[in-house]
C-alpha cells in the first residue's frame, strides 16, 4: 500500500513539474468538482517545486484557489440550472448518492455561507458542497467569496505542509516508508486544526441560536 501511494505521489510530482501552474489550476478545478482527485496530492508537490525555485509559493496557492473556485462554480451552476430532481437522479453516475447530496444540503441549510467556508477545509464534503449551494440558489457572490476564502486557506495549509515537510527533504521521494511515516506524523496536526475550527464555528452557531431562543422567550413573556 505504501509503495502504491508513493508511486502515485511521485506521478503527481512529475505531472505538476511538467504542467506548472496550468496543471495546478486544472487539477484543483477537477478536485473541486465531482472528480475524486485529492488536493492533498496536488498542492504539496507544487509547493515542493516552489521550494526548489521552479515555481512561486504564493502564486501556487493563488492558482490553486482560482482552480478551486472555477470547479466549484461549474458544479454550482450546473446544480442551479438542473435543479434537485435531475441532480438526485443522475448524481449516482458520478458517485454522488442521494444520501450524500441530502446530507450536504442539510449542511448548507444549517450553516449557510459559513458552512461553505468550513466545507472547503473538510475532505469529506469539500467536493460536494457546491451542488446543494446551487440547488438552494445561494447568492453566487456570497458562495464565491466563501469558496475563495476557504480554498485559499486550505491550499495555503497544504502548500506550507509540502514546503516544510517535503521541500527540504527531497530524499523522501525515493523512500516510500520514510515518506509515509513523515506524512502520518504531520498530517494529523492539520486535520485536528481543521476539526477544531469546524467545532468552534458549530459552537458559535449553537450559542447564537440559544441567544435568539432566549430573546424570543423573554419577548413572549
Amino acid at each position: 500500500m505504501q509503495a502504491q501511494f508513493h508511486a502515485l505521489l511521485v506521478y503527481w510530482f512529475h505531472f505538476v513539474e511538467v504542467n506548472g501552474y496550468l496543471g495546478v489550476f486544472l487539477l484543483m478545478a477537477l478536485e473541486s468538482s465531482f472528480v475524486p482527485i485529492p488536493s492533498e496530492i496536488i498542492m504539496p508537490p507544487a509547493a515542493y517545486w516552489a521550494a526548489q525555485g521552479r515555481m512561486d509559493f504564493w502564486l501556487v496557492v493563488c492558482v490553486g484557489a482560482a482552480g478551486g473556485l472555477f470547479g466549484s462554480l461549474v458544479c454550482y451552476g450546473a446544480a442551479r440550472a438542473l435543479g434537485a430532481p435531475a441532480v438526485l437522479r443522475w448524481g449516482r453516475f458520478v458517485l454522488l448518492t442521494p444520501d450524500k447530496i441530502e446530507a450536504a444540503e442539510d449542511w448548507v441549510k444549517e450553516y449557510g455561507v459559513g458552512g461553505i467556508f468550513f466545507s472547503r477545509l473538510l475532505p469529506a464534503v469539500r467536493h460536494l458542497i457546491s451542488i446543494p449551494a446551487g440547488i438552494l440558489r445561494m447568492p453566487v457572490i456570497a458562495f464565491s467569496a466563501a469558496t475563495v476564502a476557504g480554498a485559499f486557506l486550505w491550499d495555503l495549509t497544504l502548500a506550507w505542509f509540502g514546503r516544510q515537510v517535503i521541500g527540504d527533504q527531497p530524499h523522501l521521494l525515493d523512500s516510500p516508508e520514510q515518506l509515509a511515516l513523515v506524512l502520518r506524523q504531520r498530517m494529523h496536526l492539520i486535520v485536528l486544526g481543521i476539526l477544531a475550527l469546524a467545532a468552534a464555528y458549530a459552537l458559535m452557531l449553537w450559542l447564537r441560536r440559544r441567544g435568539v431562543q432566549a430573546e424570543r422567550r423573554r419577548a413572549a413573556a
